[in-house]
């Protein structure tokens, strides 16, 4: 399932843009590909409240059964709430990824950034749909 309200990046991360107060703030996550390949998610690692990354940098970790995967800013900015449920319960990753499993918000310093970002189409041919 690839919603089309939100934008993805090869590595399998997506954000949804909404305006709050003025300003284009990022809500970022994983998608459901992205949660089926990692399997089981035991630990969820996140970037910290006012901490300022560039987009592509690594901002956390996610921690399966299988594996430990990096987490990777879709765009740049600055980290204004993290998904405290997650961190309690990273199994949200897996069960809801597109939703409740939420990683963390972003206030977009660079809104031009989205457009290097692939579409649900483009996205959906990436997977080989």
């Amino acid at each position: 399932m690839v919603p089309d309200d939100r934008m993805y990046t090869e590595d399998h991360e997506w954000v949804r843009v909404e305006e709050e107060d003025g300003e284009q703030i990022g809500m970022v996550g994983v998608t459901d590909f992205a949660a089926g390949e990692l399997g089981d998610v035991v630990f969820v690692e996140l970037p910290e409240i006012g901490s300022e990354y560039s987009q592509k940098d690594p901002v956390g970790t996610i921690e399966s059964v299988k594996a430990v995967a990096d987490l990777f800013l879709p765009v740049s900015g600055e980290v204004v709430a993290i998904n405290d449920a997650v961190v309690e319960s990273p199994e949200l990753v897996n069960s809801d990824p597109l939703d409740e499993g939420w990683l963390f918000k972003i206030r977009l310093a660079e809104p031009g950034e989205l457009e290097t970002l692939l579409d649900a189409a483009a996205y959906g041919k990436l997977l080989g749909g």
